[in-house]
């Protein structure tokens, strides 16, 4: 959750949430990890998006906009990838809810942002998976971010 004390840009941040700040700004690449939640990431990943991605060091408003304009983005990275997980058919997610974690991910976060560069990856369905199934998985992980970030 964001403290009141910290939505200011001008505002002396607490230690973790100083240093996961710099990580972003200074990153090349960003990658997300985390199951779909009812259509969202964990609030714990939401309360670090609204505590990290900050005004100031993610986007900035133009001058004499008081927030109702689109940001300038200012994260120097040049590709952010996405993986997901859920336990909803492919069909139902589409059918039912649209692709909400795109929306958020690509549209409400990262675009905005800067970065637009960007690739999203969902694995389902996890309930009913394989351990071989899943080492498969994280082997599409592996080949995804050394396609994207090579070494």
């Amino acid at each position: 959750m964001l403290p009141s004390d910290e939505i200011s840009k001008s505002v002396e941040l607490p230690p973790l949430i100083s240093a996961h700040v710099n990580d972003l700004v200074s990153a090349d690449g960003i990658i997300v990890v985390h199951p779909n939640w009812w259509g969202q990431p964990p609030a714990i990943l939401k309360g670090w998006i609204d505590r990290v991605i900050r005004p100031g060091a993610a986007y900035e408003f133009n001058e004499g906009d008081s927030g109702e304009g689109v940001p300038n983005g200012l994260l120097k990275a040049g590709t952010a990838i996405v993986f997901t997980t859920s336990n909803t058919p492919e069909a139902r997610e589409q059918a039912v809810f649209g692709d909400p974690l795109e929306t958020i991910w690509k549209n409400c976060v990262f675009g905005l942002c800067g970065v637009d560069n960007f690739y999203r990856k969902n694995f389902r369905i996890v309930v009913t998976s394989t351990p071989t199934q899943r080492k498969a998985w994280l082997e599409e992980v592996r080949d995804i971010t050394t396609g994207y970030f090579p070494k």
